[in-house]
């Protein structure tokens, strides 16, 4: 009986002991995930990247005060669908004029992360858009404008739109008023015949601008072969884009994007939509992208593209598995031209997060 009992004890000590291990453990699990997430935090903010309306001014209300000039209104769907994408549209409330063009890539061959035509199709179709891309300036399959209008019947687009390759006949150019590296931005000849540009961007990483939204769809996406090069070089080439200076690039990129905006009645006749999925480290550019790995987060839309871009990197930064991402953008040092593209008046880093 003795035995009984001293073994009941033990068996009694063994549960209590176990259950304090236990205990210690999930306690010293939780405090890590807590710090982590607290330095994470930290460093994001060091970097000027996260933005307190990502926690505080989401707001359901369709009534939002837009007064402001210093904050500008950038509405989100989780919805990755076309009835997503058509709502988001239609919550900007804008008015198109005209001939609409639809700036979207097209994609490098083999596999990239272009936008899919079948998600686009009814918004492309609603508008009576027609979709506008240009050559690139480093080879590839759409370096000229017989190849690319191949991708971009091999991808799909023709099949749900008309597509116009702006440079297939040349360059224009749009006087570029603010800024310390160019004059002028070249954009593809046939830019001119739309009145109205409605940007759809696969928002992503870039293997040279840290990411790949708003800011460049309007710069490098609507450049001409040399305006590309022009920009890349930071204005010191119209032939090479390699070898241009990290910041200049950057700069340059906003700046242009300005010129786009200010030719398209200052920022009236031109909205912005980005479409975050499929989030490679990679461009839509790189025809072997890397895989993503982390997950979707949803459609935003904006009439200012610099809000928009700093909301989506925002939602990177305070993404569980947006580590791959924010290297990629941190050692770019992309977020420079978000930042600049504010100072020379491309648009605001203030801006209130509106889930419809």
């Amino acid at each position: 009986m003795e035995k009984k009992n001293k073994r009941g004890l033990i068996i009694s000590l063994i549960s209590i002991a176990v259950i304090i291990i236990i205990a210690l453990i999930i306690n010293f699990v939780v405090f890590n995930m807590v710090e982590k997430a607290e330095e994470s935090q930290e460093v994001a903010e060091s970097h000027g990247i996260i933005n307190t309306n990502i926690n505080n001014n989401i707001n359901t209300d369709s009534n939002v005060d837009t007064s402001s000039e210093n904050v500008s209104i950038v509405y989100m769907t989780d919805d990755i669908s076309s009835e997503g994408l058509m709502e988001i549209y239609k919550a900007l409330e804008w008015t198109s004029e005209g001939n609409i063009a639809v700036k979207v890539s097209t994609g490098e061959p083999l596999a990239s992360n272009y936008l899919d035509p079948n998600l686009i199709k009814d918004l492309v179709q609603s508008v009576d858009g027609t979709i506008v891309e240009c050559n690139t300036a480093y080879g590839g399959s759409r370096s000229n404008t017989e190849m690319h209008m191949q991708v971009a019947k091999d991808h799909g687009f023709t099949d749900i739109a008309n597509v116009d390759i702006l440079d297939a006949d040349g360059s224009m150019s749009l006087p570029v008023s603010v800024g310390k590296h160019l004059n002028e931005d070249y954009v593809g000849k046939n830019f001119a015949n739309y009145d109205s540009y409605l940007v759809l961007s696969h928002f992503k990483g870039h293997s040279m601008a840290g990411y790949g939204g708003a800011i460049k769809n309007i710069s490098i996406g609507l450049g001409s072969s040399e305006g590309k090069s022009w920009i890349h070089s930071g204005g010191t080439s119209m032939t090479n884009p390699w070898g241009g200076e990290q910041d200049a690039f950057l700069e340059s990129m906003a700046e242009v994007g300005k010129a786009v905006s200010d030719y398209l009645g200052n920022g009236e006749r031109i909205v912005y939509i980005n479409v975050m999925n499929r989030l490679s480290v990679d461009c839509d550019c790189d025809g072997n992208p890397a895989e993503p790995d982390m997950h979707d987060i949803g459609i935003l839309a904006s009439s200012d593209p610099v809000a928009l871009d700093k909301a989506c990197v925002d939602l990177v930064y305070s993404a569980p598995d947006g580590d791959s991402l924010i290297e990629r953008i941190e050692s770019r040092n992309g977020v420079h031209s978000i930042d600049y593209a504010a100072e020379i008046g491309l648009g605001n880093l203030n801006y209130n997060l509106v889930n419809i």
